[in-house]
């Protein structure tokens, strides 16, 4: 492991806690060879890093290739990747390269790679089997070389149990698994990926506030659950230049504007009004990388209530628990097949008990 080869890492991957240190140490591991790698976490944890670092680091001489199989429609995620020839349907006016074909002599990053299609995962396997290519529409093989990075924010085992991902191919990319750590994991390492995050938004936009956090502020970061990760931290740098574009950045700024949503007390009415135009979008973002965590079902901590009240000004506790029962029920219910002696197994309750709680929540009863 040469000091040459972890600077390139350093340069994209920040932080120097336990859960970074180890990822990178192991990028620093596989990154010369041509070993595919699957980079596992949850969504907004910056699994996308791995692919710049594994790359820069490789000495490759090709492109950093990056599709997100789950932002391209099923129907349009084959030609994106494989190419088409001309006339191959309709509106194929000329040939055009797949992603694939692009990657030669690089490394080619599919994201959200458990979002692809079974169809296209066969065609996908044919591909690393093979290092060839064929375009839609095109019967002659095309050699290719790269090196291969998954990333997920999902079980891919699970979803070979499922018969949604096909095991082969699992096994294909399951070569080197690399964990990336959420944000809560790894606290100690938030005042360095803020100020990267602070330098990097001055390059690419000079004209822009630099926010100024101070102690408290940073402490008050710290102290957040992070359900959003990366892309949460970085929603709040957004609001920060918005809110506070020329005013030093405390912690009840954080707690209870910045990680809250609201504007400062000292704005006008007016001036709120503008500000809330301008960051609504913001508040979306934030909203769905934080459902889109919390739908993942894993990883669930009931500490993370503590801070609550940091974000929402009241609770309805029977309905939040009563609705998370719910959930619960219909969920052991599915997984059973619909047997209500199975589900109350893995609800740890007795068959007797879970009839009473489906008749009261007005959950149908299972084929038992």
């Amino acid at each position: 492991m040469t000091t040459e080869l972890m600077a390139h890492i350093e340069k994209i991957i920040v932080g120097t806690s336990r859960p970074a240190a180890e990822m990178k140490r192991l990028l620093a591991l596989v990154a010369k060879s041509d070993t595919t790698v699957l980079a596992q976490g949850p969504t907004g944890s910056g699994k996308e890093l791995i692919a710049r670092a594994l790359h820069q680091a490789s000495g490759r001489k090709g492109r950093l290739i990056s599709v997100n199989c789950a932002a391209i429609p099923a129907e349009l995620l084959e030609s994106e990747l494989f190419g088409y020839e001309r006339g191959a349907f309709t509106g194929a006016d000329k040939r055009r390269p797949g992603r694939v074909e692009e990657a030669h002599g690089g490394t080619l990053f599919l994201d959200e790679v458990g979002d692809m299609p079974l169809l296209l995962q066969s065609k996908l396997l044919r591909v690393l089997e093979n290092r060839t290519v064929q375009r839609v529409g095109s019967g002659d093989e095309i050699a290719v070389n790269f090196r291969l990075v998954c990333a997920t924010h999902q079980s891919l085992d699970q979803k070979v149990d499922a018969g949604l991902f096909r095991a082969d191919l699992f096994y294909r990319i399951n070569v080197f698994a690399v964990d990336v750590p959420s944000l809560s994991e790894r606290r100690a390492d938030i005042p360095l990926i803020l100020d990267a995050l602070v330098n990097a938004r001055a390059e690419s936009a000079p004209h822009l506030p630099r926010p100024q956090f101070d102690i408290t502020a940073l402490h008050a970061l710290a102290a957040h659950d992070w359900p959003g990760n990366v892309r949460e931290l970085r929603n709040v740098l957004d609001r920060a230049q918005v809110l506070f574009p020329d005013t030093p950045i405390t912690g009840a700024h954080v707690n209870e504007n910045l990680l809250r949503l609201r504007a400062p007390r000292a704005t006008a009415a007016e001036e709120q009004a503008a500000i809330w135009e301008t960051v609504g979008e913001l508040a979306q973002d934030l909203d769905m990388a934080s459902d889109e965590h919390n739908d993942q079902g894993i990883n669930f901590n009931p500490k993370r209530y503590r801070n609550w009240f940091d974000h929402n000004d009241q609770i309805d506790l029977r309905q939040h628990l009563r609705d998370v029962e719910a959930e619960l029920v219909r969920a052991a219910l599915e997984r059973s097949g619909g047997m209500v002696s199975r589900a109350a197994d893995l609800l740890t309750l007795r068959r007797t008990t879970l009839i009473e709680k489906m008749r009261k929540l007005e959950i149908e009863s299972g084929a038992d």
